[in-house]
């Protein structure tokens, strides 16, 4: 079912270390489970939106990933730049019926993004290829009258083990 499918990842590389990071874990998870992953980069993570929006309307692409890094500074840009690519994103999913996984990191500073990114540690990127695949898996199981199942392969099912402090997750 998804070998066929192909995903466009959409990439804001203002850090470009931690936008390497997660487009690693993102193609990495998309080759692994069958699916062509195109990338193509945006200036920054206010255009991601607006980037897989025009790229529907060419309707070539089964899902979409964003990727990106908003690092809190000294001004408010931080707070627009966050909620805006979100709801952005967020109205593409909601309204236009996309299936976008979101992979745009938040954080307070360069060592939080980096552990979120790496591969090898929290790889988000890898996180929102499972949105995007899960949600592609949603869209096809609707178009042929099938129940929904929300759960990803169990290979990549993290539980958090007892006593573990999730808030940061």
């Amino acid at each position: 079912m998804l070998e066929s499918k192909r995903v466009l990842v959409v990439v804001a590389p203002f850090y470009r270390d931690i936008a390497d990071m997660l487009t690693q874990g993102c193609v990495d998870r998309l080759v692994e489970s069958g699916i062509e992953a195109i990338v193509t980069e945006v200036p920054g993570a206010l255009e991601l939106p607006i980037a897989i929006r025009i790229a529907d309307d060419a309707e070539q692409y089964d899902g979409y990933v964003a990727l990106g890094c908003v690092i809190r500074g000294e001004t408010s840009h931080y707070d627009t730049v966050s909620n805006e690519s979100a709801r952005g994103l967020m109205t593409l999913g909601i309204e236009g019926g996309l299936p976008i996984g979101n992979g745009v990191l938040t954080v307070e500073n360069r060592e939080q993004a980096h552990v979120r990114a790496d591969p090898m540690q929290k790889n988000k990127g890898a996180g929102a290829a499972d949105a995007c695949i899960a949600l592609m898996r949603i869209q096809d199981d609707r178009v042929a009258g099938r129940p929904s199942s929300f759960l990803p392969d169990s290979e990549h099912i993290q539980m958090a083990e007892a006593g573990t402090d999730t808030r940061n997750v």
